[in-house]
């Protein structure tokens, strides 16, 4: 039977969190707050419980959830490469309304869906997000709503979408501005923007000098715009992107195939998961209240509240 914990109340919040610690561990569903709209998540390490969310969300594995960490360490410990501008881009918009595109850490044990070897990743401005990112380490988390309809933007709505699918809801009010975090794809030689949002393009180039738009792509010989990457509509805007045309990579390459469930990958997972669970950011870490003011995790989503965006 699923919970609800009034984070309003400090003690609830304090029992709230334990208590979803707890069910992630055990590879469970959970509902947490963001600064956008509620978001559905779970143990990015564990494969079924990533399964159990694309399940209960009624999505395919097409369109992987993003992942949200509790400091830049754990940030940086997913990927391979930042890239020339990835550091500059976190020092500047984390913990906030920026999600990078990054190649996926080869070594980890993890299956997060057909990623194709890539993971979107941010660390969310919101005191509640970030408390309990530092206890589970990064969570798989997605907008809190079944595909297809307006994302959740309280516990109770999130709770009459997805029910007795999710063990815990936390409930901190309503949530969020409404407003999407910005994409940027760094998995390429130039950063790209894959979806404009909160953090404006302005100050992004300002940071990057140059970088790419979807004008800026090129185009066949017959003038047809080359397909970009494309974003999953139905969900978070950290969603992986996909890339259409052949795949050279395999998906979170290191991670085990689709079902598998030995015991040995399982461990690993855990042991991954473990280690970048956080007590606190780490040196040099913006503090999330501190440098930004309000609370709010970008969880984000496409703009505005129609189903496309929901997430």
């Amino acid at each position: 039977m699923s919970r609800r914990y009034d984070c309003s109340e400090p003690m609830e919040r304090t029992r709230g969190i334990a208590e979803t610690v707890s069910a992630v561990r055990r590879g469970e569903l959970i509902v947490m707050p963001t600064d956008t709209v509620y978001g559905i998540g779970c143990d990015a390490f564990t494969p079924v419980a990533v399964q159990a969310l694309l399940d209960a969300k009624g999505r395919g594995r097409q369109m992987p959830p993003p992942v949200l960490v509790g400091s830049v360490r754990a940030a940086t410990a997913l990927v391979e490469d930042l890239g020339t501008y990835g550091q500059d881009l976190i020092d500047e918009f984390w913990p906030g309304a920026l999600t990078l595109v990054c190649r996926a850490n080869r070594n980890l044990s993890w299956d997060l869906g057909d990623t194709k070897g890539t993971v979107a990743v941010r660390m969310p401005l919101h005191d509640l997000a970030l408390e309990l990112l530092k206890e589970t380490g990064p969570l798989a988390v997605s907008s809190a709503n079944l595909s297809g309809r307006p994302a959740a933007r309280d516990a109770r709505e999130a709770e009459e979408q997805l029910g007795e699918s999710v063990s815990i809801y936390l409930d901190a009010g309503p949530a969020g501005q409404g407003e999407a975090s910005t994409i940027v794809d760094l998995t390429g030689p130039v950063p790209r923007l894959l979806r404009a949002g909160a953090v404006p393009e302005e100050k992004i180039r300002a940071v990057v000098g140059v970088l790419l738009t979807d004008e800026d792509e090129p185009r066949d010989e017959s003038g047809d715009q080359a397909q970009p990457i494309s974003l999953a509509k139905d969900d978070l805007n950290e969603s992986a992107p996909d890339k259409s045309g052949p795949d050279e990579s395999t998906p979170n390459e290191g991670s085990p195939d689709k079902g598998a469930s030995d015991k040995g990958a399982s461990d690993k997972g855990a042991s991954d998961r473990d280690g970048l669970a956080e007590g606190g950011l780490d040196k040099g870490d913006k503090d999330a209240e501190g440098d930004k003011g309000g609370d709010g995790s970008q969880v984000s989503f496409d703009k505005g509240a129609d189903p496309g965006r929901a997430g």
